[in-house]
């Protein structure tokens, strides 16, 4: 008799027609899915236990196995749902016996075992392993089976620590490699040494050296897309293991390349740590991070491997990825706004947003965290344009002394730019041509004989032939669509450009995000204090290298109110108003005085007499009447004025008249300056009447073409009709001369 069936007959008192009425689960765990390949024995093993529940009195249709927790860890019940099938049928009643090969398999967290095990004794539900059988309602089989998952969890403790212990003794002798980056390779002698091919290393490099000129990896990404060229990997399993194979650049991968110090010579062990508290449920390897500072790394060993940067460009492409996160100034952003991302406010020292109006031409800098975040007064805010035109001059001044050689390194760069592109292609046919090559060879060493094989290489050989002329094909459109190489002539112009600062600053080639990209090389910070609703405001710039220049500023605000000499101004108006001076004429004066407007740049006619009329210094006298030419003979007649009570038509009607010894007769037509201008506001304010005598003569035809005669009751001066002008903004009959055209004469209030 074998030994589990003697063991079966030995405890038959603990299963009852009660736990036989009820299903049997067999459950099957292994922790590794290599575990699941390569220990197969175990996994036969417990896959057997299903024969001896029925041994024990269950039918084969009660027995149902749990497998689908192969190949994941026990240490927790997040990711394993075969165990959480298993509470939720014992919680549910439907199990009376829970068969395990032994007491590890169903769980190493002490919480989870005397979860099961109280859950369990709760619904009658039995417990075997290997050993026996079990009843967790009764004390001393829960003791015993609380002793075991102690110990399962202690085992897994034990051999954790002594595993780890391993990996770090090898780490610290930096002899441990788990995995290492693309463009790195591992000698049979347990060396590492760069990739002895000559594409895969020169990717790499590319990667770098973009990454030097354009600061971010978006910009990377985008010139890696726009020149088509793919980033190189080793096959890390399969029947292809250690080929090399070419694929399409993402994020990812660049960022894993910027941020792993193996390229530069470094050897390191422990730059992720593990938190429980971000671990995701699902995802078995969430809750690992990165140490960004290279002291709390656990092994640092620098030099220990071949280099394809320096550990100073290292820590300096660090540095600029932290900037280039959203709390830091980084690389600009888009938007025409010269100091996004750089401005502070010197009032509580939080950093200035960028907000844009009018479609995006308008831009202005505002502090409003506390008034977003906690609902307080904003604290500050200014026009953009002001302030990036004092740091442009600024920053203008700062670069003319280098102006010949920013020249010649752009220049320069442009070339090397060239060279490594047309060296990428290089290689690139280089290795189709070796592909070719190669079939080629293989299908003449063929037996002709042989069809089955010589078939079957021909067709290899034609496709290697198609990929290389497709290569050839995109090389000559990549070199069609690569501007051409800068002549002596053009650097000559390249020069005496460089040596005009402004005009390159603000030449049409140059966008915002150039100027934007040269204020961050330039400038750390501005700090921007705005001295309270006036036009005044404090510029501090810290530029790099440490220093610090402060300035004054004139910014453009709403009101004449908000000057800060406004009370000055508005005196001088007063007396130069006193003295008869016209709006013009104070208007000049100011402007000569340095006096400075809310808005614009200089004082006009048109701002005086609105300041005026606000501030009740005004005449009665419109402020249009003062465009109107008065000619010497000329009157004002204001017999037949009325005020309109209704909206005049579109067109306006104009008015005049005039009297001379003589008579009065219609001889002109009014100014195209008014009749567009004014026509309107002078429809609503009056009318006149053109008076005409009797003894004047009668209209000429032309005159009645301009002149629309309807009607009216006669006038009580000379009872003669009015006529009236039409004011609109149309251009007059084609049939009217200019010779008529001029002959009506304005005479207006």
């Amino acid at each position: 008799m074998k030994a589990d069936q003697r063991f079966d007959l030995m405890l038959p008192e603990k299963i009852g027609q009660r736990h036989q009425e009820r299903q049997a689960v067999v459950y099957v765990r292994q922790s590794t899915v290599r575990q699941v390949t390569q220990n197969r024995e175990s996994t036969r093993l417990q896959y057997g236990l299903a024969e001896r529940a029925c041994r024990l009195g269950w039918r084969r249709e009660q027995v149902t196995v749990i497998d689908d927790d192969l190949g994941r860890s026990g240490s927790s019940t997040l990711d394993r749902p075969g165990f959480q099938r298993l509470v939720a049928e014992v919680g549910l009643g439907h199990l009376g016996l829970v068969l395990g090969i032994e007491v590890s398999r169903l769980a190493r967290s002490c919480r989870d075992w005397h979860q099961l095990l109280e859950i369990c004794a709760l619904f009658d539900t039995l417990i075997g392993d290997a050993d026996g059988i079990y009843d967790p309602g009764t004390y001393n089989d829960r003791l015993l089976l609380g002793l075991k998952g102690t110990m399962s969890e202690a085992e897994l403790h034990i051999l954790k620590t002594r595993m780890h212990e391993g990996r770090r003794a090898k780490a610290r002798r930096g002899e441990l490699f788990l995995g290492l980056p693309r463009g790195y390779v591992l000698k049979p002698s347990g060396d590492v040494a760069l990739d002895p091919d000559e594409g895969v290393q020169r990717a790499i490099r590319l990667v770098f050296a973009v990454f030097e000129r354009r600061r971010s990896i978006s910009g990377v990404l985008r010139y890696l897309v726009d020149h088509d060229i793919q980033l190189p990997d080793r096959i890390r399993s399969g029947p292809n293991k250690g080929d090399v194979r070419w694929n399409r650049p993402n994020r990812a991968t660049l960022s894993d390349m910027l941020r792993h110090p193996a390229y530069a010579g470094a050897y390191v062990f422990g730059r992720r740590e593990y938190d429980a508290r971000r671990r995701l449920a699902g995802k078995p390897h969430s809750g690992r991070y990165y140490l960004r500072d290279p002291q709390k790394w656990m092994v640092l060993h620098q030099d220990a491997l071949p280099a394809y940067i320096s550990w100073s460009s290292f820590e300096r492409n660090q540095q600029q990825m932290a900037m280039n996160r959203t709390r830091h100034t980084g690389v600009p952003r888009g938007g025409a706004a010269l100091l996004g991302g750089l401005v502070a406010c010197a009032v509580c020292g939080r950093r200035m947003f960028t907000t844009y109006t009018d479609d995006g031409r308008d831009a202005r800098y505002v502090c409003h965290q506390m008034a977003t975040t906690y609902g307080a007064p904003r604290c500050q805010s200014i026009s953009a344009r002001p302030v990036d035109a004092q740091v442009s001059t600024l920053m203008l001044e700062a670069l003319s002394p280098a102006a010949i050689e920013v020249s010649l390194q752009a220049a320069e760069d442009i070339e090397l730019e060239r060279q490594q592109l047309h060296e990428q292609w290089k290689l690139r046919l280089e290795r189709v041509e070796y592909e070719t090559a190669l079939t080629r060879r293989r299908y003449e060493a063929v037996d002709p004989d042989n069809r089955l094989v010589a078939r079957t290489l021909e067709r290899d050989w034609e496709t290697a032939l198609s990929a290389e002329q497709t290569l050839r094909n995109e090389q000559r459109r990549a070199l069609e669509r690569e501007p051409e190489q800068l002549t002596e002539a053009e650097r000559s112009a390249v020069r005496r450009l460089a040596e005009d600062i402004p005009a390159l600053w603000q030449a049409a080639s140059t966008t915002a995000r150039d100027r934007q990209a040269i204020a961050r090389l330039m400038l750390e910070r501005v700090e921007i204090r705005v001295i309270g609703e006036t036009e005044r405001a404090e510029l501090v710039c810290h530029w790099a290298g440490g220093a610090v220049t402060k300035h004054a500023l004139i910014r453009p605000v709403r009101r004449f109110e908000q000057l800060e000499h406004f009370d000055g101004l508005l005196a001088r108006i007063t007396e130069l108003r006193k003295q008869g001076a016209t709006s013009q004429t104070i208007a000049d004066t100011l402007n000569a005085e340095d006096w400075s407007p809310p808005k614009k740049d200089s004082f006009n006619a048109p701002m005086i007499r609105r300041l005026l009329q606000r501030r009740g210094l005004g005449t009665t006298r419109p402020i249009w009447s003062g465009n109107v030419s008065r000619k010497h003979g000329w009157r004002i007649d204001t017999t037949g004025i009325r005020r309109s009570h209704r909206r005049a038509p579109s067109d306006g009607l104009w008015m005049a008249s005039k009297r001379r010894s003589q008579g009065t007769t219609c001889q002109g037509r009014p100014p195209a300056h008014l009749a567009r201008g004014y026509g309107r506001q002078l429809n609503r304010k009056l009318q006149s009447r053109v008076i005409m005598n009797k003894r004047s003569r009668t209209p000429s035809p032309s005159s009645r073409r301009c002149c629309e005669q309807r009607p009216r009751e006669p006038s009580r001066l000379c009872g003669t009709p009015s006529v009236r002008f039409s004011t609109s903004s149309r251009r007059p009959n084609a049939k009217t001369t200019s010779q008529d055209m001029t002959r009506i004469k304005p005479y207006v209030l």
